[in-house]
């Protein structure tokens, strides 16, 4: 909500000194989030006055039309004499008032004013338009053509109310009654100290018998409508400039009169409002739900096909308006600039249920000023006042007759009512604010209090936001100002701590860190598009999505079933703004629907869930397993005058993978395989051991060329991707330190010629399980290739460290052990000892 001061003057009297960074700061004390105070006309200087076109003349053979004009000042330039201009606008003619500016004026954005010779001519000044002066669009997009009732030579930045504040605020949804000057207002006055013009107070004319007929099917969506008449408008009457200054200040386009004029009351008194062309409404005016599939074309150009649920504006022919959001273009104000004219208009003040309009513009995608009011709470006792006041400024400035039938459709309420001990806020706050405190504050936001210790309270019907106890608890607090409340640590009970699961997940986060990954959180959306360029096969488990009913993106309406697409977004990101070496990780849940999933039916909220619904609820919920996945691209060890450093590769997302299985004490199993989205020849899939069965937790290795090309990512990116809940279930028992021992260790290496085809890690089982217990580790430091060792064959080499627990081993029982394993080795795959 824009807030011009000049105009919220008008309603507080402001002490003439404060500025717009005060009222600020006084807002934002009593709960208000002023976000902005825009200065309008900072650096403005005149002379800027109205000036009246004398003559024109056409200059010829230039590429666009310019036009050499004299323009009467009066005595602004000193002399007296027609300033001479050069102009390029054409929407003016002889005899119009415009706004000039004369040389040592200077205009907003420090655009200082000289004469200069342009086009063969010497221009004294400018014929400025609304853009120039940062007045706002007004829909010419050209001159400003004054009234002809201004004065030559008058003061044109007063008389165009150009130098201004503005305050900008974001109204909060439980805030809907400062989505307007008289709700601001009243927080204004409230927090000065000052008495409130609450425009609102009007005398408003008893509803009769004799006006425009209304019909409401649905009281429920509609539970008032007020319609008044005025005939007689003058079709040339033209908004006021203070009008139109006010609407564009506040963020709006001026439009014609009657429109500005609604859109001004709305703004004024937050009350939405509609004009109908009378001549264009058939029969009566009607309120009702839609008929499934019925269309209505609204007001900007736009057919829409309505749902059941939508609450619209009817005639005798069909939907005019949709209720609350937007009009129908069939009953509205005719343009005066197309030739056509208005003369008769109806004028409807409705109040619409909140939930009702806020799904039907979420629904069509179709958010307006009305419906943000009314989706917020719009005060139902304000449409009468609303009505009379647009009634009265038509009168005035549109020269049209109001009709004495007044039609006025309400349907039974009570003012809401709250009971509350009068040191409710107290024991909320923690403050001894004392019941005349409360009374009074209770009293300046519009409640009416009775009652001593138990206080009565009636909600003001502008305030739909006060339902209970701690809401009216929360308007003293904040009126008394949150920083008076005291600063007090609470006092936590003892707990359990973390759980054995919670402290191994968070282990694992660290341990990833600690090997130079950054956490990247991501949302857990994703949609069928990023699991198409995965290349995800058709019936790939992971493409079967639990849909969201109302989605955040329409283009990511799933949960998602990886972690991958969100951590390659984030790399691909952060790739394209510079940062090429990158090494992200997440964990987090994903959802995987096993088609078990249960329906189940939809709780109440006023009592506690039996066991079976318990039940019946878990299990309508997806298999949600917990999983970590890294993402690596450019550089893994930087070059500096150590060494030229090295790329990240398919080995660094296995060594990951390796990180967090260690943190849980789990031996980590690597096999080749194939798997979208990874490489088919550099993809490892990871096993563990869980229940003494060989379980498969996750993929690594190298993405495939053709979803980096479809993702935009870097060159040779890589990715893992690992089960934590099964991680977990193969932990054994209690993680045990490692020994240290009082023993040497004895070293033995051995390289193994093998088939090209044959896994490192099976000829590393093989030697794990021929050496014995003796084994303390077993790593493999080269592989080689070449002529050396014959075609389709490779040379593994391995570092076996040999420690006995209670002694030092002899070289023949290392050695032993060491040809132990190498048999083995040889028996299960074929490895012959190179050299021998």
């Amino acid at each position: 909500m824009r807030v011009p001061l000049s105009w919220l003057r008008e309603y507080v009297d402001l002490p003439a000194t404060e500025t717009g960074r005060d009222v600020q700061a006084k807002l934002v004390a009593v709960g208000l989030e002023v976000e902005t105070v825009e200065q309008i006309g900072a650096g403005l200087k005149g002379p800027l006055v109205v000036g009246q076109v004398l003559t024109i003349e056409e200059l010829e053979g230039f590429k666009k039309p310019i036009r050499f004009c004299t323009v009467d000042v009066g005595s602004a330039n000193g002399t007296g004499e027609p300033q001479e201009i050069v102009c390029g606008a054409r929407n003016f003619a002889v005899g119009d008032k415009v706004v000039v500016v004369l040389p040592g004026a200077v205009l907003p954005g420090d655009f200082a004013i000289a004469a200069r010779k342009t086009y063969g001519r010497t221009s004294h000044g400018m014929i400025c338009s609304t853009d120039e002066l940062g007045m706002g669009d007004d829909g010419t997009h050209g001159i400003i053509v004054l009234p002809p009732e201004h004065e030559v030579g008058t003061d044109a930045i007063e008389l165009l109310e150009l130098v201004d504040e503005v305050l900008d605020i974001a109204v909060t949804p439980d805030r809907g009654y400062c989505l307007s000057m008289r709700g601001v207002a009243r927080e204004t006055a409230i927090a000065y100290g000052l008495p409130l013009r609450d425009p609102a107070l009007l005398d408003v004319p008893a509803p009769n018998a004799f006006g425009y007929p209304v019909k409401i099917a649905d009281p429920i969506g509609c539970d008032r409508f007020t319609a008044r008449t005025v005939v007689g408008l003058e079709p040339e009457a033209r908004s006021p400039i203070w009008l139109q200054r006010r609407l564009q200040k506040a963020g709006m386009r001026p439009i014609s009169l009657a429109v500005d004029i609604t859109n001004y009351v709305m703004l004024e008194l937050g009350q939405p409002l509609h004009a109908y062309d009378r001549t264009r409404i058939d029969g009566p005016i009607g309120v009702r739900r839609a008929q499934q599939g019925e269309k209505l074309t609204t007001l900007d150009g736009t057919v829409r096909v309505l749902d059941a649920e939508d609450l619209v504006i009817t005639d005798d022919r069909g939907p005019i308006g949709l209720a609350g959001v937007m009009g129908g273009a069939n009953t509205e104000i005719a343009d005066v600039k197309n030739g056509e004219n208005t003369t008769e208009v109806v004028i409807e003040a409705a109040h619409f249920d909140a939930i009702s309009i806020a799904r039907t513009a979420r629904r069509h995608k179709l958010s307006s000023e009305a419906s943000k009011r009314f989706e917020r709470g719009v005060d139902p006792q304000a449409a009468a006042a609303a009505a009379q006041r647009t009634v009265d400024l038509l009168v005035l400035l549109a020269g049209g007759t109001a009709e004495a039938g007044v039609t006025e459709v309400t349907a039974p309420s009570a003012p809401r009512t709250i009971a509350m001990p009068a040191d409710h806020p107290d024991r909320v706050a923690g403050v001894a604010y004392g019941r005349e405190t409360v009374v009074r504050r209770l009293q300046q936001v519009g409640c009416d209090v009775y009652g001593q210790d138990e206080l009565l309270v009636t909600v003001p019907s502008w305030r739909p936001d006060l339902s209970e106890p701690n809401d009216l608890a929360e308007e003293v607090i904040r009126l008394e100002g949150y920083e008076n409340l005291p600063s007090t640590l609470p006092t936590p009970p003892s707990g359990r701590g973390l759980t054995d699961r919670q402290r191994l997940h968070r282990r694992f986060g660290r341990a990833l860190a600690g090997a130079g990954y950054v956490e990247a959180l991501n949302y857990p959306f994703i949609g069928d598009a990023v699991l198409d360029q995965l290349g995800l096969d058709a019936d790939d488990a992971r493409r079967r999505t639990v849909k969201l009913v109302n989605p955040l993106s329409d283009e990511e309406p799933a949960l998602r079933t990886t972690l991958l697409p969100g951590l390659l977004g984030a790399l691909r990101r952060n790739d394209g703004r510079g940062s090429h070496d990158l090494a992200l990780f997440e964990t987090g849940l994903v959802f995987r629907p096993t088609g078990d999933e249960t329906q189940t039916e939809r709780l109440t909220v006023d009592r506690r869930p039996t066991d079976d619904e318990i039940a019946g609820l878990n299990a309508a919920l997806p298999r949600q397993p917990r999983r970590a996945a890294v993402v690596l691209a450019g550089a893994r060890e930087q070059a500096g005058w150590w060494g030229k450093g090295r790329p990240a590769d398919w080995a660094d997302s296995i060594e990951a993978a390796r990180t967090i299985a260690r943190e849980a004490g789990v031996e980590l199993t690597v096999r080749s395989d194939q798997h979208a989205p990874w490489h088919p020849g550099r993809c490892a899939a990871l096993f563990v051991t869980v229940g003494g069965e060989e379980t498969l937790v996750g993929h690594a290795g190298e993405l495939h060329p053709r979803v980096i090309k479809e993702l935009h990512l870097p060159e040779r990116t890589c990715a893992m991707e690992i089960e934590l809940d099964l991680l977990e279930q193969a932990v054994e028992g209690a993680l045990q330190a490692p020994r240290i021992s009082t023993f040497p260790v004895a070293t033995q290496d051995v390289a193994l010629i093998v088939a090209q085809d044959v896994p490192a890690t099976t000829v590393e089982e093989a030697l794990r399980a021929g050496a014995g217990q003796l084994l303390e580790s077993l790593r493999l430091f080269d592989v080689f290739t070449g002529e050396q060792i014959g075609e389709g064959k490779k040379s593994l080499a391995y570092a076996l460290r040999f420690r006995a627990p209670d002694r030092t081993l002899t070289v023949d029982e290392a050695t032993a052990a060491r040809d132990a394993a190498v048999a083995l080795a040889a028996e299960r795959t074929g490895a012959v000892l190179r050299g021998a």
